[in-house]
């Protein structure tokens, strides 16, 4: 393996773990390097801009359009821990730039786009890796998330990676596709039935009798973690990139 010599790989963090939960793109570093990769992180870069246009706010996004153009525009991999984000920069940087008519930013757009992958599409789908040498010895169940699944399709990606884990027990989730609840603002604007999805989704993982529930987006696992902590049920979240990073020396 070794297909990225000399090739420029950027970290895009993602504003929420970023800010959330940084344990999860130092794990994302931690990962990429030890198969191989250079890894660099733009300090200019921002939120991809999704909450704004889910909810119409087209002009306001686009500018978060401009800065990622900016920031990653020179490197060869742009590798993000969220199928939601990446998803947004590949379905609605170049919508945003016709909106604003602006044909050079919509070819620059969709150029940097095709250069994005979420996390387990880079290591399975570049890198060529389906075994990344983690260590995990415990009893985990595995949430897909809505936009994972059907705006960046990563399809069984994560659950490959996950399965090849060393003392993993990959147990499935019941009712797995069906959405946590969260949705950027909507669970804000409708947080009553965001809170009965979010219940109905961790009560499935904890009828697993799972330790852990993961999943690569960690604003699912923080809607399902958080009902669970108020509902006193005994799962824990953690992003799957936190297990594929994991060894032997740093076992929980």
């Amino acid at each position: 393996m070794a297909p990225l010599t000399g090739a420029k790989v950027a970290l895009f963090a993602t504003c929420i773990t970023d800010t959330v939960k940084p344990s999860v793109p130092i794990a994302t570093v931690k990962l990429l390097e030890r198969l191989g990769c250079r890894v660099e992180y733009p300090a200019k870069q921002t939120c991809c801009g999704q909450i704004m246009t889910n909810t119409g706010y087209f002009d306001e996004a686009v500018p978060t359009v401009r800065n990622f153009v900016e920031t990653f525009g020179e490197y060869d991999y742009i590798v993000a821990p969220s199928g939601s984000c990446v998803g947004s920069v590949r379905d609605q940087h170049t919508m945003l730039a016709r909106h604003a008519g602006d044909a050079g930013l919509e070819k620059e757009a969709g150029a940097v786009a095709a250069r994005t992958y979420e996390l387990t599409e880079f290591i399975v789908d570049v890198l060529g890796v389906t075994d990344v040498g983690a260590y995990f010895p415990h009893k985990v169940t595995y949430h897909p998330s809505c936009h994972g699944l059907r705006i960046t399709r990563v399809g069984d990606r994560p659950e490959r990676l996950l399965s090849a884990v060393e003392g993993i027990e990959l147990v499935d989730l019941p009712d797995a596709r069906s959405c946590c609840g969260f949705g950027g603002t909507f669970s804000v604007k409708n947080s009553d039935v965001s809170i009965a999805m979010a219940t109905d989704k961790a009560n499935n993982a904890v009828s697993t009798g799972a330790e852990y529930i993961t999943g690569g987006d960690h604003a699912c696992l923080m809607n399902i973690g958080g009902v669970a902590h108020r509902n006193g049920q005994h799962i824990t979240p953690i992003h799957l990139v936190e297990i594929l990073a994991a060894t032997k020396e740093d076992a929980r």
